[in-house]
């Protein structure tokens, strides 16, 4: 059916999980972003469904007090964030109310108590936190410039933006430089996107090349590089394609410490590590905190990467295992165990997500368990949780959804209780929503 093209008023009864605003017209619910609860608006539906409809704001007749002005320009185009016009209280307050309803929906537990949120309380934290990022490139004829930013929220267009507010220094403010490289580069129609990496130590920027450079490009991306003071490597196929611009030239490797537990986390630029430094820390320090170890424990550590709750677990138990599905990644972590000196630890890689129930670390008896698993969650694992014999498992999760289903079946068929959970506030001004959960015996 085709939507409806006359503009139309209606006022915002409520928010979604994702921070979109509910409208109720002639009985039907109408989804509109960039919203607040009381606000009358000016909307145009989009798309026109059976249950519900999707529409673009046109103006706010009437504004909410508890808007605010959000700060990028591109806000409301951009498809990273969706919550800018929302007060930082206010965002962590509708992340709470998701992880709650999924819980409840989902996996029909609560827990017992609520933790408080995970976030970092100095002034201004909630901008320019991002140290990893990708973002797309496209030679666009019409404006006359290469574009350099994230998708558009509603179509798979590269948002024409000239800073980013979210991205941590220097990258804040490289777009429109790196705009005006790749402009000047012959394979500018060739460079379809880069990876942004901010370590401890040095900004390091992958561009994806389709075409190898030729050897001005290579001077020009050699200029730009030491005039930002940062690192530049170039991808011309898979992540192990990926090699330095200058091959000769001495790198450290790029890292992120956590100081509570005196642990260098090394990594690879094109490597998961968690987005927000700073709220890593406390989440770390959080976890650790609800699991209780003491000395004689011995930890299971699921999905665990390149160590960045194994070698801080591995400092407070006697033993820690940590399990990981990327080769890679399980390398990287052994290399960052001993380049720590923690000898108490151990990786291995196995696929986590078809767990039959009879693999040998299943057999082990493990004090405590932490799960941090991909957005699909860790079903195939939880369903043989009580095989552990843990007291107390905690799971961190990167969508509200996936740890409800795990925790209802943690909860009605390994035995465990949920204790506690909360909120991480990971990613400030978008809708994602980091979560953590505690369950015991």
């Amino acid at each position: 059916m085709a939507a409806r093209r006359e503009p139309e008023t209606a006022t915002i009864d409520a928010l979604t999980h994702d921070g979109r605003g509910i409208a109720a017209i002639a009985g039907k619910k109408v989804f509109v972003p960039g919203v607040l609860p009381g606000e009358h608006v000016r909307i145009l539906r989009r798309k026109i469904r059976r249950g519900y409809d999707e529409a673009d704001l046109l103006g706010i007749l009437s504004p909410s007090p508890d808007r605010v002005v959000p700060r990028c320009a591109a806000f409301g185009v951009c498809g990273g964030c969706s919550l800018q016009h929302v007060t930082a209280g206010d965002q962590r307050a509708i992340k709470q109310k998701s992880l709650a309803d999924s819980l409840q929906r989902i996996g029909g537990v609560t827990p017992d108590r609520w933790l408080d949120p995970v976030f970092d309380p100095a002034p201004g934290a909630d901008w320019q936190y991002r140290r990893r990022a990708r973002l797309a490139v496209r030679d666009v004829a019409g404006k006359g410039r290469v574009l350099v930013g994230f998708r558009e929220r509603r179509a798979p267009l590269v948002t024409d933006m000239h800073r980013c507010e979210v991205l941590a220094p220097p990258l804040a403010g490289l777009i429109d430089p790196l705009s005006d490289l790749i402009g000047r580069l012959g394979i500018r129609a060739r460079l379809p996107q880069i990876e942004l990496a901010v370590a401890d130590n040095a900004v390091e920027l992958v561009f994806r090349v389709l075409d190898s450079p030729t050897a001005e490009d290579r001077a020009r991306l050699q200029c730009f590089a030491e005039d930002h003071g940062l690192r530049i490597s170039l991808q011309r196929g898979g992540i192990e394609s990926v090699e330095p611009l200058d091959p000769d030239a001495l790198r450290e490797a790029l890292y992120y410490e956590l100081p509570e537990f005196d642990v260098k986390i090394r990594f690879e630029p094109t490597d998961f590590v968690q987005v927000n430094g700073n709220v890593n820390r406390r989440m770390v320090s959080k976890t650790l905190d609800l699991l209780q170890l003491e000395q004689t424990d011995r930890v299971l550590d699921l999905f665990c990467g390149i160590g960045n709750f194994t070698l801080p677990l591995a400092r407070r138990a006697v033993y820690v295992l940590g399990i990981e599905g990327e080769p890679a990644q399980v390398a990287r972590a052994a290399r960052n165990a001993e380049a720590n000196a923690v000898g108490n630890c151990e990786f291995r890689c196995g696929d986590l997500a078809s767990v039959g129930g009879k693999e040998s670390w299943l057999r082990q008896h493990w004090d405590k368990v932490l799960l941090d698993p991909p957005r699909s969650g860790a079903e195939e694992v939880v369903r043989h949780m009580a095989k552990t014999g843990a007291r107390r498992i905690v799971c961190v999760s990167c969508h509200p959804a996936t740890l409800a289903r795990d925790a209802g079946i943690l909860t009605k068929s390994q035995g465990y209780h949920l204790e506690a959970a909360g909120i991480i506030d990971m990613f400030p001004h978008t809708a994602h929503v980091e979560a953590i959960a505690l369950f015991s015996k």
